[in-house]
């Protein structure tokens, strides 16, 4: 980056990335590199403004370097020394008057330095330049020890939006059945429940709910100081479930390649039909998939205009592609070990309101258990990452726990409320849903 010492400073201006937090790898937020270069660009806004004030000094010193030129017959040796004082003057006002101009050129150019760097690790990737790698550990890629999210990082070079490539592959006649289709929502239960809304509790809540394996969602209203608010909690994949749970596989093509467009829907009528009115503040809550779809509602402009998402909290999912409306914020807790937040290709922004807490602790899976995923990708390694988030001073988690906080207040009763979504059935192989007049869009790559 350009950068340039202020004057008299003796150093230049760096803004660099916070010190790890224990096992906490922090990126973003109010502590982050591109919050500190947006204030060091309002501090070079002022500093055109000092910019603009001692180009006036200059100007009246030299009308009043003019203006002395007419008492020389008066006095001759004082009036030099006058002239020579207020033109030394002048001068050494616009020597500082350049200085502070340079630093303020050097600021914006640090700034568009970054904003361009930022915007490079931003895009999408596809495999290239990592294939070497690939070819060298061969077939048998182990999650967590090989195939983790710096592996993909790797792997992957500047090339394809991944959206845009899901919608191309899916959009293919071919995969019918991964195409988004209608989801409907159904009431399960109402309970009213003690609930502790820390980060961690949130998300040890969400894997009991992705344990039902249903695709079921829980919507929680808490009474914050007289108000209701929401929370929304939205479980990550259920493979061996059926094709019309939105959360099995084919639910991870909606979510990344087509915005959540069936299931954004589904989760504003389950918070309408759990009592939640258009302004009321809500947080959402997903892991995996379910963060995806969790973050997309940061996006979509009909939730928006009838809900106030005020936070979004992931848990080991591919959002960095995500940009969510101004203002709102969120924190993407991910692991070292976990490849699936790096499936998107895309690197999360630096932003004030979006951090990114990586989780650099060594884990592994418990003696009996499959792989599964990866032990990186375990909700309760996330959960007590978590706990780690809420107790740290960092000024960026400060700040992310205490917006979370200010949605969802200290806890105590709450309603529960259960919803259970369910997707439209496949078109058959005669060419029908249970609608006449429907064109034969399923295939046996789309069948369950």
């Amino acid at each position: 980056m350009a950068d340039a010492a202020p004057v008299g400073a003796g150093a230049a201006p760096t803004p660099s990335p916070p010190p790890p937090d224990g096992i906490l790898r922090i990126q973003g937020g109010v502590g982050g590199i591109s919050f500190q270069l947006e204030e060091l660009a309002r501090g070079a806004d002022q500093l055109d403004d000092i910019v603009g004030q001692l180009l006036g000094i200059e100007e009246e010193a030299r009308r009043v370097q003019d203006a002395l030129g007419s008492y020389l017959p008066d006095s001759y040796d004082s009036g030099c020394l006058a002239i020579d004082a207020v033109a030394e003057s002048r001068k050494d006002v616009g020597r500082l008057r350049e200085e502070l101009g340079d630093v303020s050129a050097s600021v914006r150019a640090s700034h568009r330095d970054y904003a361009t760097t930022e915007e490079q690790n931003s895009r999408f990737h596809i495999f290239d330049s990592g294939l070497e790698e690939l070819t060298r550990l061969g077939k048998d890629l182990i999650p967590g020890r090989d195939l983790t999210e710096d592996f993909c990082n790797l792997v992957i070079n500047p090339g394809f939006e991944a959206a845009h490539l899901v919608r191309f592959v899916v959009g293919s006649p071919v995969l019918a059945g991964y195409q988004p289709r209608a989801v409907n929502v159904e009431k399960v239960s109402e309970t009213a429940e003690d609930i502790k809304p820390s980060m961690a509790e949130s998300l040890r809540r969400l894997e009991k709910v992705y344990d039902r394996n249903d695709g079921e969602i829980e919507v929680i209203e808490f009474d914050n100081n007289g108000s209701s608010s929401w929370m929304v909690l939205i479980p990550g994949t259920q493979p061996d479930t059926p094709s019309t749970n939105p959360f099995d596989i084919p639910g991870i093509g909606e979510a990344v390649g087509f915005g959540s467009e069936e299931v954004i829907p589904a989760v504003a009528e389950a918070l309408r039909e759990a009592g939640a009115e258009a302004g009321d503040q809500v947080v959402a809550v997903g892991h995996s998939q379910g963060g995806v779809h969790a973050m997309n509602l940061s996006q979509d402009k009909a939730f928006l205009s009838e809900f106030d998402l005020k936070f979004v909290l992931t848990a080991g999912a591919p959002v960095g592609g995500i940009v969510p409306e101004p203002g709102i914020g969120s924190l993407h807790l991910e692991h070292v070990q976990d490849w699936v937040p790096g499936t998107d290709g895309h690197m999360n922004p630096d932003t004030k309101d979006r951090v990114t807490v990586t989780l650099t602790n060594e884990v592994s899976t418990p003696e009996g258990e499959g792989p599964g995923l990866g032990p990186g990708h375990d909700q309760e390694n996330y959960a007590k990452g978590a706990e780690l988030v809420s107790a740290s001073s960092d000024p960026s988690l400060v700040a992310s726990t205490a917006a979370f906080a200010g949605v969802v207040g200290v806890g105590g009763a709450a309603k529960v409320t259960r919803f259970k979504l369910t997707r439209s059935a496949e078109p058959d192989r005669r060419g029908s849903l249970s609608s006449p007049g429907l064109p034969d869009s399923r295939s046996t790559a789309g069948a369950r």
